[in-house]
């Protein structure tokens, strides 16, 4: 047996990815799942969807794969399930890490002053985007959930949890650090669920599933022919960080996909942010956590599906290459595409998009190399944070993925704006690559951290060619136009 299937459950779909022992792709399965929005700023999944696009893209991407070694699972981060300890059946919907219903709940919290010790234990702001208030709504909100919690009749988890809860039949109730220290409720220096904040938020500690490594036994499954053991799990963009071999303190990796995420190792040091950045697990092995800086940003492909479905000046993402290449050089217009609020380091939800510099001539060309070039402006904000939090930070080259991470312009934009270089894979499915490894090398059947890092491969390297002065000229002005837009929202 030497194929490991990685599972890699993402916030509109699911895919079953199986690998080799060379860590080349055998085979594939994707299927989407419905988007439930109840009300304004609430976002949902029906957790059963989760579990039968799971099981029904592994079943489709082993048929033809042969037998499987390991599981390994990836998944999106802070969405929240809850469920019958005894029957498995969901409470509630799945509260998915886009919902804003907690955000007043969030505002309560830190005018109380809590946020202090929700940082100082979790490395985290006290944000609605995190698991704890979700889980606390639902005590909270749907009828006879608190008892039945109280009486430990109900379990929570974040996805893998309940994909590995089905998994196992109910065996195994489980998570991994990298997705518990996204809940709000984990200690990540004590390596332990927090009492303060569990009681501060009323959450029954019993309902929370133990944590493991991101490289241990997490329980077998029969289900997909034979008895195959779960050995990997890692969040979204921790798993891509492993995918992307950043194992070495001052490596950092940047995915654009809907929004933008950068992850910055920082060793065995959990440097606290003074810039609003998210302290967090990048991996954990053999009992010792490795951590991260983490920068996120709501919207960078999204500005170019804005492109597409709102102002409809192009019918697909790869249209925006060629007219931004074509767009007026004299012009310099700045797209602030706060179109769901500013992220790291700002965090202003209030704030909302704004375009400045717009003249008679601005067109789509303009509109596109705006919409392109406000994701490298917002990547250097991350890194201006970065490089203030830790002094190890900036020396290397940004390893990039995702599908924005295609467009050329862009990441000849993103490396001159930083002025370092940019380096995308050859191997795009970084975040499923991340998770086989883990399942992969647990298993026994994928070289060491070290052999794994040593095989990654560079497709392409973009090296800064803006001159210092423009450089700075240019992140200038969109400092200067957040400002205004922040001021606007005030």
């Amino acid at each position: 047996m030497t194929h490991i299937l990685a599972i890699d459950q993402g916030t509109t779909s699911t895919r079953a990815m199986v690998f080799d022992d060379a860590l080349a792709l055998v085979a594939s399965a994707q299927e989407e799942f419905t988007q439930h929005f109840p009300q304004s700023g609430w976002v949902e999944h029906d957790p059963k969807d989760l579990w039968d696009t799971t099981l029904a893209t592994c079943r489709k991407a082993i048929e033809t794969a042969g037998e499987i070694a390991a599981i390994g699972i990836t998944n999106q981060r802070e969405t929240t399930v809850v469920w019958d300890r005894e029957t498995g059946e969901p409470v509630y919907n799945a509260v998915v890490w886009q919902d804003r219903r907690t955000a007043e709940v969030c505002a309560d919290l830190r005018a109380e002053g809590f946020e202090e010790v929700v940082t100082a234990r979790t490395g985290l702001l006290l944000d609605h985007y995190f698991s704890g208030t979700k889980l606390a709504w639902i005590l909270d909100n749907v009828e006879g959930a608190r008892a039945r919690a109280e009486a430990g009749e109900l379990i929570f988890g974040t996805v893998d949890s309940w994909l590995v809860w089905n998994l196992t039949g109910g065996r195994a109730h489980v998570t991994d650090a990298t997705n518990a220290a996204r809940t709000m409720l984990y200690d990540i220096h004590k390596g332990r669920w927090s009492q303060t904040i569990c009681d501060k938020l009323g959450i029954p500690r019993e309902m929370l599933p133990e944590v493991k490594d991101c490289a241990a036994d997490f329980g077998e499954t029969d289900l997909l022919g034979g008895t195959i053991p779960i050995l990997g799990i890692a969040g979204d963009q921790q798993a891509a960080t492993v995918g992307q071999a950043c194992f070495q303190p001052g490596m950092m990796k940047s995915t654009y996909g809907t929004g933008c995420f950068a992850l910055l190792n920082t060793g065995d040091t959990p440097v606290t942010s003074q810039n609003r950045l998210l302290t967090t697990i990048a991996y954990q092995l053999d009992g010792k956590p490795t951590y991260a800086l983490e920068g996120s940003i709501f919207i960078a492909g999204a500005v170019v599906q804005w492109l597409r479905d709102g102002l409809k000046v192009i019918e697909s993402a790869g249209e925006t290459q060629t007219l931004a290449e074509a767009a007026d050089a004299g012009q310099e217009l700045i797209l602030v595409p706060a179109f769901t609020g500013l992220g790291a380091p700002y965090w202003k939800p209030e704030c909302r998009g704004a375009i400045f510099g717009l003249t008679r001539g601005s067109g789509p060309a303009e509109f596109a190399r705006a919409a392109l070039e406000s994701v490298g402006f917002q990547t250097r904000d991350l890194l201006e944070a970065m490089c203030a939090d830790w002094d190890g930070a900036g020396d290397t080259a940004l390893r990039v993925d995702g599908g924005m991470s295609a467009s050329g312009f862009a990441m000849q934009f993103l490396a001159d704006i930083i002025g370092a270089p940019v380096e995308r894979p050859r191997v795009l499915e970084t975040t499923a690559m991340g998770a086989a490894w883990l399942a992969g090398h647990r298993a026994g059947l994928l070289p060491d951290m070290a052999e794994f890092a040593a095989s990654w491969e560079c497709e392409a390297r973009f090296d800064p060619a803006m001159a210092e002065d423009i450089r700075d000229k240019r992140y200038a002005g969109w400092r200067k136009a957040v400002s205004a837009t922040i001021d606007v929202a005030s």
